[in-house]
């Protein structure tokens, strides 16, 4: 699945998550722009230099002997600069989860099945393949429960899960907007396994109410891009059950805040 070159500012500000390849393609197109002014050359300086921590200096230099603009790069990194100006990304590189893998994952999931099976997924997954978030995960999430056609098989999917790095797993429902069901995305069906998406909204507002950081960084990566006036009609028509707990309203406050900042809409 092709997808676009980020520009390299708009990749270390807007992403938690930073897949090494993808900062490896915009380091280059960044570097390719004239005029580079003080700041955008420590970013690919300091950019290099976290490839290096993560991929190892000797993978980092057989790429730029490939790289068509090396000998601008390589320049750029000898510059003088006064101190490390962007030490998170290093800390950010992880190798993010390819929907391309995933879409293989579901076809060979799909030749244990011989008789139609419908199977709901939620979670990051449904947000990645569609390419709503970029980043890496090892869970599959399927609402509910795994389908019994796949836990009386536990040696296949455990193989999968080694081979894939991904795991089929499960979250009830009731973390989900009510009528969640009747906005379901059907995705594709691989033979007799039809796979259909949580709505990107619904998944939204689920992990609204979560404690987990890594949810909260979803919201701030998810709210750009979807339609803020029908997550508030949704979060009012369908979480009035999920808010009744205390102590998730006060999750959805507290995260609504840090997203919008504004106070949780009543």
């Amino acid at each position: 699945m092709a997808t676009q070159t980020l520009d390299l500012w708009t990749l270390v500000r807007g992403r938690p998550q930073i897949d090494p390849h993808d900062l490896a393609d915009a380091i280059v197109a960044q570097a390719a722009e004239e005029p580079l002014d003080y700041r955008t050359r420590l970013l690919i300086r300091d950019s290099v230099d976290a490839l290096k921590g993560y991929w190892g200096s000797g993978r980092v230099e057989r790429w730029l002997v490939d790289c068509p603009i090396h000998d601008k790069i390589e320049t750029v990194c000898c510059g003088e600069f006064e101190k490390v100006g962007f030490p998170s990304i290093r800390k950010r590189l992880m190798d993010k989860t390819d929907p391309e893998t995933v879409e293989q994952y579901f076809r060979e999931l799909s030749r244990k099945i011989h008789k139609p099976l419908r199977v709901f997924v939620g979670g990051s997954i449904a947000l990645i393949v569609p390419g709503l978030l970029v980043r890496h995960t090892d869970d599959v999430d399927v609402v509910d429960e795994v389908p019994k056609e796949f836990r009386e098989q536990p040696e296949f999917i455990n193989d999968l899960q080694t081979r894939y790095g991904l795991l089929l797993a499960h979250f009830q429902q009731h973390y989900l907007p009510s009528g969640w069901s009747n906005r379901l995305k059907f995705h594709e069906s691989f033979g007799e396994l039809h796979i259909y998406f949580v709505d990107p909204i619904d998944i939204f507002l689920g992990k609204l109410t979560s404690v987990r950081t890594k949810d909260l960084d979803d919201l701030r990566v998810l709210a750009p891009q979807l339609d803020k006036v029908v997550i508030v009609r949704r979060l009012i028509d369908t979480m009035q059950s999920a808010l009744a707990s205390e102590s998730l309203k006060e999750r959805a406050k507290h995260n609504w805040y840090i997203i919008y900042g504004e106070e949780l809409p009543q």
